[in-house]
């Protein structure tokens, strides 16, 4: 009797963890969605409600008509797509470089690929800005795809190491002794198995991109080419903030990492425990 109360107890103690957990990570979100769906005057209230009384969605209407959200959303996707299809494509060729090839330096470059992360991105801002000036790629949202990638690279290379170090060496010797180049190799054998892997490091990418500011405040000037993170922080002024306007928008934003996660977030698990259990 006694070890079935301690089970018990165990049972609850897990269930009331798992919905404080979720209390935790889903209240914000409906904070902001039923603020995205009330009237102003609501909105606005001392006392705040946690159910709407009074629906509305002009805050929806007004986000596309009366501000340049659309264009904010399309250059946000056009960079943090360009983004990840770079970053994907530049770690596996580095990762299959460091951790399957032979040549002088590889031990030094494999230490040496993380260092990016030593310095704080406002550190290397005025550097940056200064190098993108020179290639006259200020103004220009390449200049953010170039910066992501660099961000988001090392990491990849980083993460693949365990994929393609899990990969027998005989799959790849069949496939030499078969006239396979390198190249080929990494292409029908490597990403294939390393999939998880590819999952992982393009959805790192693609959020980070998505979500990123300092690079794109500063080397973004025309009204047109701003992202969604600069783009919402425009509605926030030095004496009012459109509270309405900023939710409806920080929803929308919410969407597409949402929508590709539902497709790649099988992966994306099996690539952050991958390697854990040998």
């Amino acid at each position: 009797m006694k070890q079935e109360s301690k089970l018990k107890k165990r049972v609850v103690l897990k269930y009331v963890l798992v919905i404080l957990l979720l209390s935790i990570i889903i209240l914000p979100f409906y904070w902001i969605f039923i603020s995205s769906v009330k009237p102003t005057d609501e909105l606005i209230r001392a006392i705040p409600t946690f159910i709407p009384e009074k629906w509305t969605f002009s805050h929806y209407s007004r986000l596309f008509a009366a501000s340049d959200y659309g264009q904010y959303l399309w250059n946000s996707f056009y960079v943090a797509f360009w983004s990840m299809v770079i970053t994907v494509i530049l770690a596996s060729l580095g990762g299959y470089s460091i951790y399957r090839c032979s040549y002088p330096g590889k031990n030094f470059i494999s230490k040496l690929i993380l260092v990016t992360y030593i310095f704080p991105q406002v550190l290397i801002l005025i550097p940056l800005y200064k190098v993108m000036s020179r290639f006259y790629l200020i103004n220009n949202l390449w200049s953010l795809i170039i910066i992501n990638v660099t961000i988001c690279a090392p990491f990849g290379v980083w993460l693949l190491r365990t994929f393609f170090g899990t990969i027998p060496m005989a799959i790849e010797e069949a496939a030499a002794i078969d006239g396979a180049s390198q190249l080929k190799t990494l292409y029908k054998i490597f990403i294939p198995l390393a999939a998880p892997g590819m999952a992982t490091v393009a959805i790192y990418a693609f959020l980070t991109s998505w979500t990123e500011f300092l690079f794109a405040n500063v080397f973004i000037i025309d009204e047109e080419l701003k992202t969604l993170p600069v783009g919402l922080a425009r509605f926030i002024t030095q004496y009012n903030v459109d509270w309405g306007l900023l939710n409806a928008g920080a929803m929308v934003t919410a969407i597409p990492p949402l929508i590709f996660f539902a497709f790649v977030g099988k992966y994306f698990i099996k690539g952050l425990t991958a390697g854990s259990i040998k």
